[in-house]
């Protein structure tokens, strides 16, 4: 929401279970801090501000997870292909698909190095908290740029280093070990990673203090617990929340309700942001890295 619950953190745009009275869902308040930073935009068709996905895209969603960016363009009357290396998630997302689409779409198991699938497939290319779990993303992004027709847009993330670097002095070791978090990019590196695959970089952003603190939380609670996640923590962060994390998410509610709450929000998610964003655009034929004809 910003994959994996925080890599797959991010929250889904899709319906939840109401909470019992008196309980906030770091999910919920997580999903609606995410719309005040341009994302899910119904409206609009955009995933985010700038990423507008129309009945006319293939969207190609690379370690796809839950589905977020693959439902939203369903939503939007798009053909999907989607891809994660667990079977499990495939299975579960296609089905889903299938409930709401009746476009053409693929669900594929693959760890993407190559993927199974012809060079120009998609118009549209999602990969989001994936490539800080990649032990060699330069020749995985070259595959995300060969799925790519020319002119096609890209919408990747990576968590931003200075949480990466916060969340050290409390995440268990596993969280920065095969297959969880192996890279951290700095915003030089992201971006050189990008460029020299050969995109164009069209915007950047970075935000989701939220989710830092909501994640020292979580450590926090499992360290009191006596609980050491060890491999995959994907599917460790979710409801029912430990009950700091629920408090956390009902102080950010709060704070986003008084009247200058917008602007402190903005404020930290410069200051301590969870994931930076970049939408990019690969050149059409003839056309140079800077946008321009030679």
């Amino acid at each position: 929401m910003i994959r994996r619950l925080l890599a797959r953190l991010r929250p889904a745009p899709l319906p939840v279970a109401p909470e019992p009275p008196g309980r906030v869902s770091p999910r919920d308040v997580g999903l609606h801090d995410a719309i005040l930073d341009g994302w899910f935009l119904q409206g609009s068709g955009e995933l985010l501000k700038g990423f507008a996905i129309t009945a006319d895209d293939t969207l190609l969603d690379v370690g796809c997870g839950e589905g977020v960016a693959t439902l939203f363009a369903v939503r939007q009357g798009a053909s999907v292909i989607f891809t994660d290396s667990e079977h499990d998630k495939v299975r579960d997302l296609a089905r889903q698909v299938e409930a709401q689409s009746t476009k053409p779409h693929l669900g594929l198991v693959s760890n993407s190095l190559p993927l199974p699938l012809a060079a120009g497939c998609a118009s549209k290319v999602v990969c989001m908290e994936v490539l800080e779990h990649i032990d060699q993303p330069e020749p995985f992004m070259a595959e995300l740029v060969r799925m790519g027709r020319p002119g096609a847009q890209y919408l990747l993330s990576v968590p931003a280093p200075v949480g990466e670097h916060l969340q050290q002095g409390i995440a268990p070791a596993s969280y920065y070990q095969t297959p969880n978090h192996v890279q951290i990019f700095t915003e030089q590196r992201f971006a050189e990673l990008v460029e020299n695959a050969g995109l164009v970089i069209e915007h950047r952003q970075a935000s989701g203090f939220f989710w830092v603190m909501g994640m020292i939380f979580f450590w926090a609670s499992e360290r009191a617990a006596g609980r050491d996640l060890g491999g995959a923590v994907r599917d460790r962060i979710q409801a029912p929340y430990p009950p700091l994390m629920e408090s956390w998410a009902r102080t950010w509610q709060d704070l986003l309700a008084q009247p200058d709450g917008l602007a402190i929000k903005q404020m930290l998610d410069r200051f301590m942001p969870k994931s930076q964003v970049i939408i990019a655009r690969k050149p059409l034929a003839g056309e140079t890295r800077t946008g321009s004809p030679p």
